[in-house]
């Protein structure tokens, strides 16, 4: 059983009939699996549908929900999720029922078609937003008072849009490590890595964190060359030395493409190789730190605790492991 924290964050999530099933689990999947790395619940959530019926989506799987979308003054994150006839399932009521939670949530998504939705209750006037490229130019038209962007998610203050199901899994990821770190998010991510059989020597399986897609190829063998060095790190200079770049120009690479510097890439790797071994085996902190890349094992307990928020000791005795 996760044990809940008191940073727990809980999401109230609306759906609508005919939504698309992967949508749904884009949204709660990857909190599912935060909740499992961590072995805390960092997360939870619950379904509402407009009338309280268990929502039939595309697939023709029902998704039951704990009731009638009937909002007070809550101020959890409301996530609006819907992918087809989002007009037909739109009341009047349930705009107006949109209108006044927005004046006390944190923040309000609008999933795939959420974001017309929201945009038809005017919750999304004056900011930037996206949609599914399908709909892109038809929603900039119907809407000019919100500034479009081709982005694959957009977060603009209180108000989140997303462009379709695989995009809202980056979106989650994202939050994910705005709200805990880049390693959970990064560890997360890997859990949905699509493993094709390898035709080409290079060719890279790597796992997306956010807007984080690895389209230039040096930054793609920077991330496998850590991923084979996890137990002796390469510095920054033969890192980019192998790759064929300058020093620089790969920290500059790493930002543009990851969001963050190769350094925190590499660490993280580590960390989390470090963290199954912490969980998974009986192996000493210090043979642990060896294999992982750190120069001592109390090196290895203070990222790791600067990280994970308690030492490798306490991981142990919390999860209880039991071989």
């Amino acid at each position: 059983m996760l044990v809940p924290r008191e940073d727990t964050q809980h999401l109230d999530v609306l759906l609508l009939p005919e939504t698309n099933l992967i949508l749904v689990a884009s949204v709660v999947e990857p909190l599912r699996a935060a909740n499992r790395i961590a072995g805390r619940t960092l997360y939870t959530w619950t379904f509402f549908s407009p009338d309280g019926q268990p929502i039939e989506t595309k697939s023709g799987i029902p998704i039951p929900v704990s009731g009638a979308f009937k909002p007070q003054k809550e101020t959890d994150p409301l996530f609006v999720l819907s992918s087809y006839n989002w007009r037909v399932h739109t009341s009047a009521h349930l705009r107006m029922q949109l209108s006044q939670t927005a004046r006390h949530r944190s923040l309000m998504a609008g999933i795939e078609a959420g974001a017309w939705i929201l945009a038809e209750t005017s919750l999304l006037d004056n900011v930037s937003a996206t949609n599914h490229w399908e709909d892109f130019e038809d929603f900039a038209a119907a809407y000019p008072q919100i500034t479009m962007v081709r982005e694959r998610f957009v977060i603009d203050g209180k108000r989140i849009t997303t462009g379709g199901s695989l995009p809202t899994l980056d979106l989650m990821l994202e939050l994910i490590r705005r709200q805990h770190s880049y390693s959970l998010a990064l560890e997360v991510s890997r859990l949905f890595i699509y493993e094709q059989e390898r035709t080409r020597g290079d060719l890279l399986q790597v796992p997306a964190i956010g807007n984080m897609r690895i389209l230039d190829a040096r930054v793609g063998a920077a991330v496998k060359l850590m991923e084979e060095t996890v137990e002796a790190p390469l510095t920054l200079a033969k890192l980019a030395r192998r790759i064929g770049v300058g020093a620089r120009h790969l920290q500059d690479l790493f930002r543009e493409t990851m969001g963050v510097a190769p350094h925190q890439h590499y660490l993280a790797l580590r960390l989390n190789a470090a963290r199954r071994k912490v969980i998974e085996t009986r192996a000493d902190f210090a043979e642990i730190a060896a294999i992982t890349g750190f120069n001592s094992s109390s090196a290895f307990s203070r990222s790791y605790r600067a990280h994970y928020r308690e030492s490798p000791s306490e991981t142990r005795k919390r999860l209880k492991l039991k071989l």
